[in-house]
């Protein structure tokens, strides 16, 4: 039910979380590295990362989920690919009748012409036994 700028801006908000999130990684890599490190950094930075790292895998499957409804033609608010996909469907129904309507009409102009050629050939001989006939 959100806009797709509201889709964008979470997107830009999951992007903006992933940059924290190896940030933090850094931050506790650089921490660990030292001779000394402090112990509270370290598990600071470790904690903001998986923190980060849990709402940015929340926000992905969000956005997951709504791509897999949209793609998969399931009703929802703002989308028209089910109503696009029955158009394309039903477009080409028409083609397939369309050329299949085209194929019987030329099996009947075929079926016609040699009716009409059997007929015409019953006709001459017809006439051609009558003939004989009126000549004896």
């Amino acid at each position: 039910m959100t806009s797709p700028m509201d889709r964008l801006q979470t997107l830009d908000n999951i992007e903006k979380d992933i940059a924290t999130v190896l940030q933090s990684a850094g931050h506790a890599l650089s921490e660990l590295s030292k001779d000394k490190p402090a112990n509270k950094q370290v598990e600071g930075h470790v904690n903001q990362f998986r923190q980060t790292l849990t709402n940015v895998e929340t926000e992905l499957a969000k956005q997951i989920n709504y791509l897999t409804q949209v793609s998969t033609g399931q009703a929802h608010e703002g989308s028209s690919y089910n109503s696009q996909k029955t158009l394309q469907m039903a477009m080409h129904r028409l083609d397939h009748a369309r050329t299949r309507v085209n194929e019987l009409d030329t099996i009947k102009t075929k079926y016609i012409q040699l009716l009409q050629q059997h007929q015409l050939q019953k006709q001459q001989q017809g006439m051609q036994q009558q003939q004989p006939s009126s000549q004896s």
